[in-house]
This record gives C-alpha cells, structure tokens and sequence, in this order.
C-alpha cells in the first residue's frame, strides 16, 4: 500500500465516519467480534480427553478468537461492499492478523521455554515489532524501508548478503524455530504420556525430539532465503574450538545428561546422595539434575558430578532401607529388658517393617553406661528419615522412664589433696 493509496484510506475513512451510514461497518464489525467470541467461548468449553489433545487445544484457545474475526471479516468484507463502503474492515483486517501471529508465536515461546525467565519481557519485545511492522505496512512505508535495507550489501566468503536477507532469514529461522518448538512440546507431551515405557527413556526420546525438529527447523530456513549453509562453516569451527577451549564442562554435562538418562542409573523419585548432597530426585535435564532436601531445598547437580562421583542410591533396586538409632543405658539396669523395650518402640512404629524384624544390639562398654544400638528396615525412605528417629526416640525415652530405665551422664570424681606440712 502506497502513502497516497493509505492517504485516501483515511480521508474514506473520515467522510465514512461522518455519514451515518458508517453504523453499518461499526454493526458488521461488531457482529463479527461477536461471533468470533462466541466461537472463541466454545472452544474453550471443549476439553480433551489425553495430554496431548489438551496441548493442541491450549494453543487453538488462544487462537480461536483473532483467527475466527479475521475470517468473518473476511467473509463480511465483500458481502457489504456492493452496498456500503468497506474501509473500516479494511483497516481492522491486517490489526486482526498481526493479533492472531502474536498470540501465536508467544504460545510457542511459552512452551519451548516453560520456566524462561527472560520470556515475558520477550514477549513485549515480539509484540513491540509485529505491531510495528503492522504500522508500517498501513502507512505505505514498509516498501520503501525494504528497499533501503535491499541496497546494503556486503559479501562474506563466496556469499552476497544485504541487510534485508539477513533480516528476512532471522525471521524465517525464528519462526521455523517457534513451529519446530511447538511440533517438539507436542511430541514431548506425548512421549512423556506414553504407557510401557521407561521414564528416562521417555525423556530421552522427548529430547532428542526437540533437537532434531529445532536442527532441521534451522537446516531448512535458511536455504529457503537463499543463504547457502556453507556460510556456517565459519561459525561451527569457531564453536568447536570454543567447546575445545572453554565449554568442556558445559558439553560435558550436556553428554553425562544423556549418559544418566540411557543407562537409567538414575531415575526420577530415586533418593541420592552425591558429595554433601542429599535428597529426592525431582528432574533431570540434559545439563543438570534437582535433587530436593527433607529440608525443601532444591539443589541443582551438574550432570558430570553425577558421572564422575560416587553416587549413593538409595532406592536404585530396593527402596528398603536400614535406620540405627543409639542409646546408652546404665550399668545397673536390665539389660535384656532395655534391649527388648528398643525393640518394642519400633515394632510399634507404623512404618517400620516387620521383615527383616528390628533388632537391638550391645555396641560397647563405655566409660559412663552400656552403648545399644536399635537397627530397623523403611521402605518409604522419600518420606524422610529423621523424622521417624525422632518418634522412635521419643517412645524410647518415654518406656525407659516408665521402667526406671536410666540413661546416665557423664560423672567425674574429684579427690582433694593437701599438700605435705599442712594439717
């Protein structure tokens, strides 16, 4: 559109919102909003019924309304023509497009980077520059601006590049990208939805997946603007020699990620402990693994740790696991008796197996009381461990004293003596 065909645009526009007859465009434009929200309405009554349904439904939501006005108007438009001027609908039909390819591509960007932090703000950039390319093209300047970043050229290596085809290519990857993000979120859905299959191999594939879309999604945009992929010769050496250089540890985890995620030595739910670290494992990435603490703290291992270090899994085949609780009783008591109360206060406790039984031990002599050592089997170590010692404690304390059980303290003997010449 050129300035002067925009210019005569808006003087229609003007002499059709001074003659009453402009109530019709206002009443058909607004009829078409209205229907594109009832259509919009009922197709987020609609749910489906598998993950992978409600994942396309969630993206055709946010899309219905901006896709349905721009058909109706579309249809509308050359209805109401041979009767009344169309400017307004002409106007309203590149906003309605512009909306439905924001909406669009931020759903996209919402589910390729799901915990992004730089998202939102991205999100008033994107809309930033689709509107204002909108504005553009409305005003008859976008030609020209084409034009002008045509005419800057410059060459690298055997390829003529200008301004325009690199703009043009960025934006084809970046939106071949966003569809590739989506198809990879869809997949993922899937995968991880998937029945019969092993966890980490769902993660696996669901990976693999995403990268192989958003590699091809890149590997078949830019040939589409005419830019030969031998140009990216340049940049895969540098990036080699920058993971030769600096990036071992990155790409390193980035490997041990898919090592851990094949060979299934970890698993999500497994209770570990890695250096001074220990807790549930809650997610595993290709670079990183959560471990979250009884504590609620959430700790973020590099994958090579994990492949490098003695892990301890304590729920790798068996989640059962051995608890010992100590206590020191005095010599004068029963110690037979003392031992079976140990026993009963975990045979009481609910969570404690009774097989393997629980047993209590003699450990040693020490220098103020008898050492004993109550040893019992869980089989829900993820629900912690200290708490259920400290139960376990507390009814240990409460029958020793109800059998006059005595724990003893430390005790020292002092004898005074006088020194020689004094009486």
């Amino acid at each position: 559109m050129q300035k002067t065909q925009f210019g005569g645009l808006l003087n229609e526009l003007w002499r059709d919102l001074q003659q009453p007859a402009v109530l019709w465009q206002v009443a058909v434009l607004a009829l078409c909003l209205g229907l594109a929200w009832a259509v919009a309405r009922a197709v987020r009554r609609r749910t489906g019924e598998t993950q992978e349904a409600q994942f396309g439904k969630r993206g055709l939501k946010r899309l219905a309304f901006p896709l349905a006005a721009l058909v109706f108007v579309l249809v509308a438009r050359p209805l109401l023509k041979p009767w009344q001027s169309v400017n307004l609908l002409n106007l309203v039909l590149p906003l309605l497009g512009s909306f439905a390819v924001i909406r669009a591509m931020v759903f996209a960007l919402r589910h390729g980077f799901p915990r992004a932090a730089w998202l939102a703000a991205f999100e008033r950039v994107l809309a930033l520059v689709v509107w204002s390319v909108v504005a553009l093209y409305i005003t008859g300047l976008l030609p020209e601006l084409v034009e002008s970043l045509d005419a800057i050229r410059f060459t690298v290596g055997k390829q003529k590049l200008s301004l325009w085809l690199i703009l043009q290519g960025t934006l084809t990857v970046l939106a071949t990208l966003l569809a590739a993000l989506w198809l990879g979120g869809l997949a993922e859905q899937r995968l991880l939805a998937a029945e019969g299959m092993d966890g980490n191999l769902r993660l696996v594939f669901a990976r693999l997946a995403r990268a192989a879309l958003v590699l091809l999604a890149v590997l078949i945009s830019l040939p589409l603007v005419g830019i030969d992929l031998t140009a990216l010769s340049v940049f895969g050496g540098a990036l080699g020699v920058g993971i030769g250089l600096g990036l071992q540890k990155i790409a390193a985890s980035y490997v041990s990620g898919f090592i851990l995620l094949l060979d299934r030595s970890i698993r999500l739910g497994n209770m570990i402990v890695v250096d001074k670290y220990r807790g549930e494992v809650t997610q595993i990435t290709t670079r990183y693994t959560v471990l979250r603490g009884a504590d609620g703290v959430e700790s973020i291992v590099p994958n090579e740790t994990l492949i490098g270090s003695v892990v301890q899994n304590e729920t790798y085949t068996n989640p059962r696991m051995r608890l010992a609780v100590a206590v020191q009783v005095a010599y004068a008591c029963d110690l037979e008796r003392a031992m079976r109360l140990l026993v009963e206060a975990a045979e009481n406790h609910p969570r404690v197996l009774a097989d393997p039984p629980a047993r209590a031990y003699l450990l040693r002599f020490g220098d103020s009381g008898i050492d004993l050592e109550l040893g019992f089997w869980i089989a829900d170590p993820l629900e912690g461990s200290v708490n259920i010692k400290s139960d376990i404690n507390l009814s240990i304390w409460h029958a020793f004293r109800r059998e006059g059980i005595a724990i003893p303290y430390p005790q020292r003997e002092v004898h005074l003596l006088q020194p020689a010449g004094r009486q």
